[in-house]
């Protein structure tokens, strides 16, 4: 267990003795995809008090990677980028400001960080997290501001919506 799974209170569990001998896999590790980043994000999110959810529709149409959601309302929005091509490619992030508190772009520990220094405000607000599949480590703290007061309401009930949709669907597929 890394110092960073101790910290999360996390424990890796041990494979279970099948009777015969079990060689450990071979060869480099897998690169990290979108899905592994958004886990350690999401670990992350619970260990700071929020709430995460995946995959969350913003009330403008956009879909963001990661949400959370703390005990006093708070938005927190990452946007995982698995790669400097995918960060290029992506030009939609700016309209997520708007529906959080804070808002981090969640990359990889070989992302080149000094891309994400940027001159515009927007860029300068939001904060970077480094993750890998078992959590996340904040490098640049995001400027806070805070959504209004409209939007706020409508967001934490989408969310919780969301949420309880979601679990209901886990508990019940069929329906």
């Amino acid at each position: 267990m890394d110092d960073r799974e101790n910290a999360l209170g996390l424990e890796r569990a041990l494979p279970l003795d099948c009777g015969g001998d079990v060689e450990a896999p071979r060869g480099p590790p897998a690169p990290l995809t979108a899905d592994d980043l958004a886990r350690g994000v999401c670990r992350l999110f619970r260990h700071m008090g929020y709430a995460p959810i995946i995959e969350y529709p913003l009330g403008n149409g956009r879909r963001a990677d990661v949400a959370g959601l703390n005990a006093k309302g708070m938005m927190v929005i990452a946007e995982v980028k698995s790669g400097l091509a995918d960060f290029r490619a992506d030009g939609k992030w700016p309209d997520y400001l708007a529906f959080c508190d804070c808002f981090y772009f969640a990359v990889t520990a070989d992302f080149p960080l000094d891309v994400l220094a940027g001159v515009q405000p927007e860029m300068q607000r939001s904060g970077i997290i480094v993750a890998d599949r078992f959590g996340g480590t904040i490098v640049r703290e995001a400027g806070e501001i805070k959504m209004n007061a409209g939007r706020r309401r409508a967001e934490t009930l989408r969310f919780a919506r969301r949420a309880a949709a979601r679990l209901h669907r886990v508990m019940d597929p069929a329906f």
